[in-house]
């Protein structure tokens, strides 16, 4: 595993906040125009909004034939904000919220305090129940370049083969889902290789989701200090999972 520290140059792609509800009474779609819009200097921060809207497909076969029927518009259910940069996305939907930061990171206390200022707004305006999921969730994209003589070079945990197997990898995708029982934590850690987007290179993609599951009050300070738990988890896991060699790359 790789020594903990700062990278300067760290590898995240999109770092995500979410916080899933429960609706208190009436079903938040309900109110779902509501969240249409932020207030004074936050519509300043993120100029650019937009409704996402759902739909519903199906198809039936007749005579030995698929027929596929028209979409079913299913109506608006969150609202996106961008900044003017674009790096910065919030997502108001009828069963949570998320604050998305992609490339470059800056750096975790900064973020905390937007997502801190966004939910505010959030939960004044649906009034949930109680919050479901807390998540903490960063896509790193490592680029490596070919040939790569051994994967376990940069991964600890690279995929394996039989012997009796071609060893010349193409491609890979894994997921594993961990519980840390001590504090009742949960991440799902997604590894996967695709075509760099220079040239004789390969992008290992790793993906790591830190969650927690209960019920939570909305106004509650233990959200955050949860957050602070996962995001500890996230990096305990991310270090664990690439090697010095894959660390240095990013100092």
């Amino acid at each position: 595993m790789a020594r903990r520290r700062h990278l300067k140059n760290a590898p995240i792609t999109e770092a995500v906040v979410e916080l899933r509800i429960s609706p208190r009474g009436p079903s938040a779609r309900t109110d779902i125009k509501q969240l249409a819009s932020l207030p004074g200097k936050l519509a300043e921060r993120y100029p650019r909004s937009m409704p996402v809207r759902t739909a519903k497909f199906g198809f039936s076969v007749q005579g030995g034939q698929p027929t596929v029927a028209q979409p079913q518009d299913l109506g608006v259910y969150a609202y996106r904000f961008e900044s003017g940069d674009g790096k910065q996305i919030v997502l108001f939907r009828s069963d949570g919220f998320s604050f998305s930061r992609l490339k470059p990171y800056t750096e975790w206390t900064k973020m905390l305090s937007e997502a801190q200022e966004l939910w505010k707004v959030y939960k004044e305006r649906v009034n949930p129940e109680s919050v479901t999921r807390i998540a903490a969730r960063y896509i790193n994209s490592i680029n490596i370049q070919l040939p790569i003589d051994d994967f376990k070079d940069y991964l600890n945990a690279p995929p394996l083969l039989p012997k009796s197997a071609p060893q010349s990898i193409s491609g890979f995708l894994t997921r594993v889902m961990v519980h840390e029982p001590s504090r009742d934590l949960n991440a799902t850690i997604t590894q996967a290789m695709e075509r760099g987007t220079e040239p004789n290179t390969v992008n290992i993609i790793l993906d790591v989701d830190a969650y927690k599951l209960g019920h939570f009050v909305p106004e509650s300070k233990e959200l955050w200090t949860i957050l602070g738990q996962l995001r500890n988890l996230k990096n305990t896991i991310f270090f664990g999972s690439i090697t010095e060699k894959t660390a240095r790359l990013f100092e």
